[in-house]
This record gives C-alpha cells, sequence and structure tokens, in this order.
C-alpha cells in the first residue's frame, strides 16, 4: 500500500483491481450519495413506472432528495391540457416508485408544464456561424477515416439549417 501524504486526506493506493465506487470522481460519488442513482432509475424506467399514457404526455425533470435518509421531491414535466391526469395519478405513481425500490424515496411530486415537446426542442437549436464551419471543415480534412469525416460533415450541415 502506498500512502500519500501531500494532500488533505490520505488516500491508500492498492496494486491491483478496485472497487467501481472508488474509480469514480469526488463529484459523481457526491451525486450518488444524494441519491442520483433513483433519478436515473426513474429516468430509465419512466414507462415502466407510470404507464404509456401518462408516459406519452409527461416526463421527470428532476428528483430533489430531503435527506440522506430522507423521501424525497419528484418534479414532473407535463404536457399542457394533460395535468390533470398526471395529477390524478400522483399517489399511485409514487406507490409505484417506492414499491419499486422497496423503501420509501418519494413523498411528494410536483407538476410543471410546457406547451409542446418539438417546440422545447426547436428552441434548443444551435446556429453556428460560416466562419466556425470552415474552421471545423478545415480540421476534418486531417481526419484519415472516410465515414467519420462524412458523418461529421452531416452533422455540421444539420445544425447549419
Amino acid at each position: 500500500m502506498h500512502i500519500k501524504n501531500n494532500i488533505r486526506q490520505k488516500t491508500f493506493y492498492i496494486q491491483g483491481l478496485r472497487s467501481f465506487k472508488n474509480s469514480l470522481p469526488k463529484n459523481v460519488k457526491k451525486i450518488l450519495n444524494k441519491k442520483g442513482f433513483v433519478y436515473s432509475e426513474i429516468l430509465n424506467r419512466w414507462n415502466y413506472l407510470v404507464g404509456n399514457e401518462i408516459s406519452k404526455v409527461s416526463f421527470p425533470k428532476t428528483f430533489k432528495p430531503n435527506g440522506k435518509n430522507a423521501p424525497g421531491t419528484l418534479i414532473i414535466s407535463a404536457q399542457r391540457g394533460n395535468e390533470i391526469s398526471v395529477e390524478y395519478s400522483k399517489n399511485t405513481i409514487i406507490e409505484k416508485i417506492n414499491s419499486f425500490f422497496g423503501y420509501k424515496v418519494l413523498n411528494n411530486i410536483r407538476l410543471e408544464t410546457f406547451n409542446n415537446l418539438k417546440e422545447n426542442i426547436n428552441k434548443k437549436k444551435m446556429h453556428i456561424s460560416k466562419n466556425t464551419t470552415e474552421k471545423f471543415k478545415d480540421s476534418l480534412k486531417s481526419l484519415n477515416n472516410e465515414k467519420i469525416k462524412k458523418s461529421l460533415i452531416k452533422l455540421i450541415n444539420a445544425i447549419q439549417k
């Protein structure tokens, strides 16, 4: 074992394999310790947890834990006009998510509305000037792989439109 003494905390280095938890950066560990895995699991299984009808008109926006062992609040974005159906199914969503994890993860759900998913995506379009696209295309000339070069040129053209 090697010990580093030149930093504030002493870190032990063991030769060979180390656990996944020890290989993560400090910022990622903080997020996981604050129940960040809960939000990722809810995102991955949203359709399964709430059903097809609700998943078509809503999606989980954020998860705010109240403490390390206390249940938190899930913020759901619901499409305008369909908030009532999501509002009426709040209790069933909380029950399904808590039963999925096996302990009380949620105690509250807040709703936010949005007009249309396509409008939100269109607002986030990027615009790149002609000078920067020329710089990108010049830097692509040094690439050896033709497939990557063609796909990056298509991406630049799609963003430019």
